[in-house]
C-alpha cells in the first residue's frame, strides 16, 4: 500500500474524533485530540494486523532523529509501537494531551 493510499482520515474509536489527513508528507496513525491509535499494522503501513485492537497512549519519549515518539500499547494483545508526534502547524497531535502524557496523566 503506498504512502498517499494509507493516508486517510478517520473517526478515532476511543474518542469519537473526526481526524483529517495531514498535509505535509506524512500521514497519521493515531487521533490527534486524544492521542490514541489502533492496532492496523505488523510493520509500520502494511494495514496486516488482525487484531484491530485500540492502543493506548503509555508514555512520551524522545528518539534521537525521530524526536518525540508516542509509545502506544494494544489493550487487546499487549502489541506495543511508538509512533511520531505531528507537531505540523494546525493539523498536530493536541499539546496539552501530550503534557498530561509526559506528566503520567495520559
Amino acid at each position: 500500500m503506498g504512502r498517499a493510499a494509507q493516508n486517510q482520515g478517520f473517526t478515532c474509536d476511543n474518542c469519537g474524533a473526526v481526524v483529517v489527513p495531514l498535509s505535509n508528507g506524512s500521514y497519521r496513525n493515531h487521533c490527534p485530540t486524544c492521542l490514541w491509535s489502533k492496532h492496523v499494522d505488523l510493520e509500520p503501513g502494511d494495514r496486516a494486523a488482525a487484531c484491530r485492537g485500540l492502543m493506548r497512549p503509555q508514555r512520551i519519549e524522545h528518539r534521537g532523529r525521530k524526536g518525540l515518539v508516542i509509545v502506544h500499547r494494544c489493550v487487546a494483545c499487549g502489541f506495543v509501537r511508538p509512533n511520531r508526534v505531528a507537531d505540523d502547524p494546525g493539523q498536530g497531535d493536541d499539546i496539552d494531551a501530550i503534557i498530561a502524557l509526559m506528566l503520567g496523566g495520559g
